[in-house]
């Protein structure tokens, strides 16, 4: 029975490992120092009715943090919304989730 027991450990605890700490996905860039606070944009009248306003926001260029400026954009379909990019924390650090049209 314990040699049952021992053997059932050895196969579970790896995969509980690995469950109870998911690796970072494989294309995320992490940066340990967190992202400035946006910064305030004066926004211009529209090119035209149907387009959207895109807000800056902070890059991180291997050594820093810069600042992209926002743009109108036009959705790519009508009644698309844009959800914006942010910075999300885990415990890797810090990492950059691309805005996109939904």
């Amino acid at each position: 029975m314990k040699r049952g027991l021992r053997y059932a450990f050895l196969i579970a605890a790896p995969l509980l490992a690995l469950t109870a700490c998911p690796p970072p996905p494989p294309s995320a860039v992490y940066v340990r120092v967190a992202p400035p606070p946006p910064e305030v944009e004066f926004v211009q009248g529209s090119p035209g009715p149907n387009f959207v306003w895109v807000r800056g926001y902070h890059r991180f260029d291997g050594g820093a943090y810069i600042w992209v400026p926002g743009a109108w954009k036009q959705p790519p379909r009508p009644r698309a919304v844009w959800k914006a990019g942010h910075w999300k924390k885990s415990r890797h650090g810090w990492h950059w989730v691309e805005g996109r049209w939904r």
